[in-house]
């Protein structure tokens, strides 16, 4: 006896039946899916960061920025907090006050905030929720040479929230994208075997060598 495609008594090997990729299921076409799809969620992930770093650097005014002892007066909106930051090259001490606004309205926050713009590291220093609207000057100094500037207030937990979605986009996209070619690769696979099975010549039987019994 021989195997379906192996060697038949009295004649030469018969080759394994050759199948043609495009017979195949699943087709091909799953590992265009799944790179696109891999490449899909990898680019929002990477737009939840480009938009959070966008938002978080643009949230400092920087283009109103001014010296230690200078004043500025900026807009301030009823019960919209800003946040006041420092650039300096050590830990000074900072003082800032806003003469017309009412006592209390200045306050300084429990937790650190940093963020580097361009060449410049701002730190949080102050946060000022008005009890109306209007124009107020204010004014900073610091013990060493430092820029000021206002800004809104740090969204933490929005920031943390975008950065794991994108964490969890690049993840889904990797899992994805594997999934699918492995399954799509075992798949085809059990398929080649079972046509190739199907697709085998019948048993072909010679004569008998002398002498050998079967």
């Amino acid at each position: 006896m021989s195997l379906p495609w192996g060697t038949p008594y009295g004649g030469p090997p018969i080759p394994p039946p050759a199948i043609p990729a495009r017979d195949l299921r699943p087709r091909r076409i799953w590992y265009l899916v799944a790179a696109l799809l891999g490449l899909v969620l990898a680019g929002v992930g990477t737009a939840f960061i480009v938009v959070t770093v966008k938002n978080t650097v643009g949230s400092i005014d920087t283009a109103h920025s001014f010296s230690s002892g200078d004043a500025r007066t900026f807009s301030f909106v009823q019960g919209e907090t800003k946040a006041i930051y420092v650039s300096q090259s050590g830990q000074g001490h900072v003082d800032c006050r806003i003469p017309e606004m009412r006592s209390g309205s200045m306050t300084q926050p429990g937790s650190t905030f940093r963020i580097t713009v361009g060449s410049r590291t701002w730190d949080r220093v102050f946060e000022v929720k008005p009890g109306s609207s209007g124009d107020y000057t204010l004014t900073c100094t610091s013990e060493l040479p430092a820029e000021f500037a206002l800004g809104d207030r740090p969204r933490v937990g929005a920031t943390i929230g975008s950065i794991a979605a994108a964490i969890g986009c690049f993840i889904a996209a990797f899992a994805t994208a594997v999934t699918i070619i492995v399954v799509t690769a075992v798949r085809r696979s059990r398929h080649r075997r079972r046509l190739a099975a199907a697709w085998a010549p019948s048993p072909q039987w010679g004569p008998q060598p002398p002498g050998r019994v079967y």
